[in-house]
């Protein structure tokens, strides 16, 4: 009994700052739109974020399994949502954008590799990690539209400057988006979803870590966002619009993970039937 008292602390202590963070999971995940066109059912998207390279478990090693594990999942496009860097960290080891930009650049997916910055990417040096990206092949779409296509479909990818660096041009950049065709939006903070216009089909967002901890019966208790728990993970429906907001790689703040694994999240679009 006073054994069981005493371990029971010391196991989930153990779970929760050295066994999940160190997990690496495949979240499979049908998101089904009404407007979403029959003609591109079943496109599948990898999305990676918040891979804070530098913190606990997310070394050079861990980022060749993050891109391995994602190749496998054969995805039609990978798009990578913000904070790859570590600012400053009592518990990190900052890595230099252009080695994270490298090991990224081995991913694969037909129709390209996509991304959009965070705030790390911000603090740290958001041109020198744009630069870094960049020049291994990955193109950053902060601010930004491209026209993708796939069964003679156009669809596009719609990149919004992170929130919190207060240069998101919403209006601007979806004029750039012809009237009627699909347009997903990429950012890293799911708080500006409020803001985007219904003409964004789908959003796919990170930043929140899920909360990193979700307790059982009290839920996520810390989550970056003045939305509380709202946005906090997972595929979201507000007023018509659809969200996925995923928990990401990595850790900030606290090196500690319970009931939130670190994740690669593929998305399966698919038409309302």
């Amino acid at each position: 009994m006073i054994a069981g008292i005493v371990a029971a602390p010391l196991f989930l202590g153990l779970w929760a700052f050295v066994i999940e963070p160190n997990r690496l999971i495949v979240h499979e995940k049908t998101i089904a739109m009404a407007a979403w066109p029959a003609s591109l059912n079943g496109l599948r998207i990898a999305a990676l974020s918040d891979i804070h390279a530098g913190s606990p478990f997310i070394d050079e090693d861990k980022l060749q399994l993050v891109v391995e594990r994602t190749n496998e999942t054969k995805p039609d496009v990978i798009v990578l949502l913000g904070d790859y860097m570590v600012k400053h960290s009592w518990h990190s080891k900052q890595m230099a954008p252009e080695v994270i930009a490298s090991a990224l650049s081995k991913l694969r997916a037909p129709l390209g590799v996509y991304a959009v910055l965070g705030n790390h990417d911000w603090w740290y040096d958001r041109g020198r990690v744009r630069t870094a990206f960049e020049g291994h092949g990955i193109r950053v779409v902060d601010n930004d539209v491209v026209r993708l296509e796939k069964n003679g479909q156009p669809f596009w990818l719609v990149g919004i400057a992170d929130a919190w660096s207060l240069t998101d041009d919403i209006a601007g950049t979806s004029k750039r988006v012809p009237s009627g065709e699909p347009a997903i939006a990429l950012t890293h903070n799911p708080d500006i979803l409020p803001r985007f216009p219904p003409s964004f089909l789908l959003t796919l967002a990170g930043h929140t870590h899920g909360g990193q901890v979700n307790l059982p019966f009290i839920g996520r208790r810390i989550v970056p966002s003045e939305f509380g728990q709202r946005y906090a993970a997972g595929h979201i429906q507000e007023e018509g619009k659809h969200m996925f907001v995923t928990t990401g790689v990595g850790t900030s703040v606290f090196p500690v993970r319970f009931r939130v694994p670190p994740e690669i999240a593929v998305l399966t679009l698919t038409s309302e039937r």
